[in-house]
């Protein structure tokens, strides 16, 4: 098991590209199930998550390959097993985007309820709603989900939940639907760009999909979908890491393949924070001055502020001139990064679903843990910054999001490495 190893007090400062969204990349992959011939992803990052995914589409009967310039291949050979078994699913969540294609294509689907990171309750109750809505039955055996139906059928739904729209939800329903009969409508679905991005590629199999990008979407259904070529948006994400890299150390870096649009409430944070945010072609620069304003920032549903980016946002906060206030609207109990990033100086307290931030000085360099993904990369953020050492240890939880981050962010001048437990 790898660590990161972290001598803070760079500046960074240089160019980098972001990679295409790993948060796209997966529910497309699995909408592979659904079509005939090949389908061929470009610009999908070689990741943690991507080659487990990988994994269980191959134990599913589709053949998945790169080619010499990166690009992912994908073709079903072998429709006879519809079982998505626990120990594959039990490394990602997004595992679970494999049950509406299995349903809608091979009529039947036996998927382990799923696994991921450790950031609070997720149930998948809404996946199951918008299955049975379609005319499927359900049971719960053995902690598997089993699901079958006849015959799909287009229907009306809502799909909101206590905390919003569902982004995995919606693309799970959205899948089964575009091979069910008639027109089903989706109320309440998530606009996130990856649903987008999801969409748009199944268009390009032949789906008859609109609305995407809100609340309503409406999908006609077809009798069958072919593979197609499909460029993945970039990870919006990973951007934002990169944005809140730049801006805790004073840098100054122009970051490529970066979507500002999918990105304008992170960029009227940063703004406020103090941190110049400036479009540079298809990408963004972003610098900052040493003096940091505190903000309040509240995590919400597409297009409001991202809660994959609250922990690294805090960490940016850390040094900020005054008190700052965040609050988690969409998973309550993701903060297990605020005892970590009090390790090395921060000020920080948890009061039920928002932390209070305390600007201080500066941060000390110290040996911590990563719980799950994002936090990996906010504790890396503020190692960046952070007087002396910085060790990440459980290095794996950001291998499954951000492709050799180490190696990327030492090209911007950070030391940075990684090294052997």
């Amino acid at each position: 098991m790898d660590s990161l190893l972290i001598t803070g007090g760079n500046r960074l400062k240089g160019t980098i590209s972001v990679n295409g969204s790993k948060n796209a990349a997966l529910p497309i992959m699995a909408a592979s199930i659904l079509t005939e011939g090949e389908t061929v992803l470009k610009g999908v990052p070689q990741l943690e998550d991507i080659r487990h995914l990988s994994a269980l589409l191959e134990k599913l009967g589709v053949n998945v390959s790169r080619d010499e310039k990166g690009g992912l291949h994908l073709k079903v050979e072998d429709e006879m097993n519809c079982h998505a078994e626990y120990e594959l699913v039990r490394k990602m969540r997004a595992s679970v985007c494999v049950m509406g294609p299995l349903l809608a294509k091979r009529r039947r689907a036996q998927v382990s309820l799923p696994g991921g990171c450790n950031i609070g309750d997720r149930p998948v109750d809404l996946h199951i709603q918008g299955f049975q809505c379609l005319g499927a039955e359900s049971d719960l055996v053995g902690g598997d989900i089993h699901l079958k139906a006849k015959k799909l059928k287009g229907t009306e739904m809502f799909l909101g939940g206590p905390f919003g729209s569902t982004v995995l939800g919606t693309a799970n329903v959205l899948m089964a639907a575009t091979l069910a009969e008639g027109t089903t409508v989706i109320e309440s679905a998530a606009c996130e760009p990856e649903v987008i991005d999801l969409a748009n590629y199944l268009n390009a199999c032949g789906a008859r999909i609109v609305g995407q990008g809100t609340p309503r979407i409406t999908v006609e259904g077809v009798k069958e979908l072919h593979g197609c070529e499909h460029t993945v948006i970039p990870d919006r994400i990973e951007a934002g890491t990169f944005m809140m890299a730049a801006a805790i150390t004073n840098g100054d870096v122009i970051i490529n393949n970066c979507r500002l649009d999918h990105l304008m409430a992170v960029v009227d944070r940063l703004r406020a924070v103090g941190v110049n945010v400036e479009r540079k072609g298809d990408g963004v620069q972003v610098s900052s001055s040493r003096r940091l304003e505190p903000v309040s920032v509240t995590t919400q549903p597409y297009p409001g502020f991202p809660t994959d980016l609250q922990a690294q946002i805090m960490a940016l906060l850390c040094l900020a001139d005054g008190n700052s206030i965040i609050t988690e609207k969409i998973f309550p109990d993701r903060f297990v990064h605020v005892a970590e990033l009090n390790r090395m100086g921060a000020r920080l307290r948890k009061e039920g679903p928002t932390v209070i931030v305390e600007g201080v000085k500066n941060l000390v360099g110290a040996p911590v843990m990563a719980s799950d993904l994002r936090a990996s990369a906010a504790l890396v953020v503020a190692g960046l910054v952070a007087k002396g050492k910085t060790k990440v240890s459980r290095v794996y939880h950001i291998d499954r999001g951000y492709e050799r981050i180490e190696q990327r962010l030492a090209t911007l001048g950070a030391e940075i490495q990684r090294v052997p437990e």
